[in-house]
Formats: C-alpha cells, structure tokens, sequence
C-alpha cells in the first residue's frame, strides 16, 4: 500500500545556485524512479539556525510524494552519500 512522505532537503548554497539546481534535478529524478511526486517547492535560500559545516545559509527543498512504505530507507540512504547535501528529513504524512 502506497503512503504519502515529506521530504525536506537542506542543500550547500557554497557551490552556487546553478550547481544547487542540477542537484535538485538529480534528486526529483531519484525520488521519481521509486514514486510519484505530489509537489516539489524550491524554498530558496534561508539562512541556518546553526552553521553546518561552516555554512550561515542553505537552500531547502521541499518534496511531498507518494511510495511504497520500503522507498524512503532508499532515498535517505542516496542522499546520505550525495555531496552537496547537509542535511534531510523524511516523514510521513497522514490524511
């Protein structure tokens, strides 16, 4: 039975906002191979409540879709080894 998750990913803005938009591409691929994609918002870059690896700002995604219960060990575990990515979190939505 399918289940809808939200998918929130803080990206490092150091490498700039082009390099952030391929990698964004590269993640909603992902997620697309395993789901179907609600909404995806770019939330543009905010500033962190506390540096991460050096950094005051980031760019948030946000990802709601919609996968089988096993997807998201699957994602978490790609964007655990993505450069770029500081930081995820993946939870899961009721209706």
């Amino acid at each position: 039975m399918a289940n809808k998750y939200q998918l929130v990913v803080v990206l490092s803005a150091a490498e700039g906002e082009e390099n952030a938009n391929a990698l964004i591409e590269q993640i909603k691929a992902k997620v697309e191979s395993g789901a179907t994609i609600d909404v995806l918002d770019n939330l543009g870059m905010k500033k962190l409540a506390y540096e991460i690896n050096d950094q005051k700002e980031a760019i948030y995604v946000k990802i709601n879709y919609t996968a089988e219960s096993d997807f998201p060990k699957e994602i978490e575990r790609v964007l655990k080894i993505t450069d770029g990515v500081l930081r995820y979190l993946t939870v899961r939505v009721d209706e």
